[in-house]
């Protein structure tokens, strides 16, 4: 059965990007260059990749512009915005329980909620996450947009791995 599993990169003071949405602190400390660390190996995990439409605007444009990022996988993008789907990229309002199962029923590999922090907020407050795979960044930012928040509800989790590299931790964590 697939698993839903958030896998995201936060600083070491929990944000998942800075105060204007940027992500180009997001690299390590230079201790091991050579490292690209787990995410080759968690991709190949996955066939859907769910996210917002503000990590989508942000991918299309700043991250990735000339080809999609996630190419080989189907992609839903959570919007009430007006945009046109194609064969990768569905965009939906559907409700996330009702759109995991969905996926659950045709789909072998795992699903990754990509993001943003709005996103894992609404799987993880509806508890539909299995595995939280967090990479630790080697950087406070002081301010940011937060992973997680006063709203989100408790949730027991057990480690399952840590890995490090270049200064980064990835913490990996599956649902008691």
């Amino acid at each position: 059965m697939p698993k839903v599993i958030v896998y995201i990169a936060m600083s070491l003071d929990g944000y998942i990007a800075d105060e204007n949405g940027g992500v180009n602190w997001l690299h390590g400390d230079g201790s091991d260059i050579e490292n690209i660390g787990s995410f080759l190996e968690f991709i190949e995990t996955v066939d859907t990749v769910i996210l917002g439409s503000t990590t989508y605007d942000q991918i299309v444009n700043e991250l990735s512009p000339k080809e999609w990022a996630y190419k080989g996988k189907q992609t839903y993008v959570l919007t009430n915005k007006e945009y046109n789907s194609r064969e990768e990229i569905i965009f939906t309002n559907q409700n996330i329980g009702m759109l995991i199962d969905n996926i659950k029923k045709k789909n072998n590999k795992n699903i990754w909620i990509c993001g943003g922090a709005n996103i894992i907020s609404q799987f993880h407050n509806e508890n539909l996450i299995d595995e939280y795979w967090i990479t630790i960044i080697p950087i406070i930012l002081g301010n940011g947009l937060r992973l997680f928040n006063a709203k989100n509800i408790a949730v027991n989790l057990k480690l399952l791995a840590t890995r490090s590299y270049n200064g980064i931790v990835d913490l990996k964590y599956k649902k008691q």
